[in-house]
């Protein structure tokens, strides 16, 4: 008797199984991206095959600023908002308001068709944000924005209130989870680092990378090539065509170039976005950042990164450039591996809405440990 009822449980615990593992399958849902700029387009192609094999997926894109491609259909474009860099280190606001065109925004939200979805992931896209606000649709947060929002998130000493709001309210979400430097709180992940870089094969070529989209070109070799014994790769969004001018070699942005400069260099300086600086910690690259101007959230990234011991400066000016000077002759010291806990974040972001569930449960629970610390000098080489 003992060994049927064993039997009859674990038959009906398959079962049960099954039939939530059904449910994620047949579940509808829309993966919103913002592209205005490379991160967010990098992630989503790491994070997109596990969704595939899941749920029923659909794709929106809005924004048009990344030089990343999506690797998969999109099935919704839109224009959303965007913010134009400039080439001194900044936004331009000008050019972003003369961009910006209200009432096609406000259409886009009116008209999307959110309602066909069980479920809308939003990587800090603003139109499924606000139409699934509108129509009260389940809509989660995947995104580092959405850490940054988090009350044990790193912040500069100073407050910018406009950005704040911008932050809370450019594509507002009641729940989901974020992605940081560091597990600060329990719906907090560390970064998604892209299979070109977690399988690639590092090497020191003695090179330093150059990212900062808010720069001109010209104002980059001008500086860089001051520092006369180093080899400069720079890569800008500015220039169409590849060129060398003393020391620095200067390329359009594309993935395969980048990311070959990068996996081989011995430094990188770059902005204080996320997924760049994370990919460079997690290879123990030297790193320096330099925030954008007008750029909140890059001031937040920068006070996340000088508690790793990451040298962070305000800008290109002549008064900091001994600083440049100075990180050019250390040596790097940390590495940090990264776990890959994508596909353990996908199911729980899924099972939180699946029947049975309150419609937008919180996503929390244990969490193990997604970040170690390695020393160079004890690092094994990969």
């Amino acid at each position: 008797m003992f060994i049927i009822l064993v039997t009859v449980w674990f038959r009906l615990n398959n079962s049960l199984n099954l039939i939530l593992h059904n449910s994620i399958l047949i579940m509808k849902v829309l993966y919103a991206i913002q592209a205005n700029g490379n991160g967010h387009i990098s992630r989503a192609n790491e994070i997109i095959p596990y969704l595939e094999k899941k749920c029923e997926l659909d794709i929106l894109v809005s924004g048009a600023k990344s030089n990343v491609e999506l690797d998969h259909f999109i099935k919704y474009r839109r224009k959303g908002l965007s913010f134009e860099t400039g080439k001194k280190g900044g936004i331009d606001f000008l050019a972003t308001l003369q961009k910006m065109q209200s009432k096609r925004f406000l259409n886009e939200i009116r008209s999307f068709p959110v309602d066909e979805y069980d479920l809308v992931i939003n990587d800090f896209e603003p139109i499924s944000a606000w139409a699934s606000k509108i129509k009260d649709i389940p809509c989660v947060a995947m995104s580092h924005q959405y850490a940054m929002l988090n009350k044990n998130a790193p912040r500069p000493e100073w407050f910018d209130p406009m950005a704040w709001l911008v932050l809370r309210h450019y594509a507002p979400c009641k729940t989901g989870i974020g992605f940081h430097f560091k597990q600060y709180d329990e719906n907090i992940f560390t970064p998604v680092i892209r299979k070109e870089i977690r399988n690639a094969y590092i090497r020191n070529l003695g090179h330093y990378t150059v990212y900062l989209p808010a720069y001109h070109e010209d104002k980059l070799v001008k500086i860089f090539s001051t520092f006369k014994n180093i080899q400069w790769h720079i890569f800008s969004q500015h220039c169409k065509r590849s060129y060398g001018k003393n020391n620095c070699w200067v390329r359009p942005v594309n993935n395969f170039d980048f990311t070959s400069s990068f996996i081989n260099c011995e430094g990188i300086i770059t902005g204080s976005g996320f997924e760049t600086p994370a990919e460079a910690l997690f290879m123990g690259k030297k790193l320096l950042v330099i925030p954008m101007k007008q750029q909140y959230e890059q001031y937040c990234n920068a006070a996340a990164l000088e508690t790793f011991g990451v040298p962070v400066i305000r800008n290109l000016k002549k008064k900091h450039l001994h600083k440049i000077e100075n990180w050019l002759v250390q040596k790097p010291n940390l590495q940090v591996d990264f776990r890959d806990e994508t596909d353990a974040i996908i199911s729980k972001i899924l099972e939180s809405v699946l029947p049975g569930n309150q419609k937008q449960k919180k996503i929390a629970g244990p969490v193990k440990p997604l970040i170690r610390f390695t020393t160079l000098s004890t690092a094994t080489t990969r």
